[in-house]
């Protein structure tokens, strides 16, 4: 038997209830918008590997990023 629009559209939704938050079980939430940045390393362009801790204090740091920059986008 085929599913009427009407049942298939409720099922999505179960499904939609259901997934959503499982999907988010056991994720850490992060720091919230004001929360001081934790402790980091990233390598940089020049193959070293930069701390937060090296540079706060020191000179003014900014982190940027563009998250669609290797899209076809």
């Amino acid at each position: 038997m085929l599913p009427t629009r009407f049942g298939a559209r409720a099922l999505w939704l179960a499904l939609a209830l259901v997934l959503t938050p499982a999907a988010s079980f056991g994720q850490d939430p992060g720091p919230k918008v004001g929360d001081a940045a934790p402790a980091f390393s990233l390598p940089g362009s020049d193959g070293r590997l930069h701390s937060l801790s090296e540079h706060l204090g020191v000179r003014p740091v900014v982190i940027a990023w563009f998250p669609k920059a290797f899209t076809k986008l």
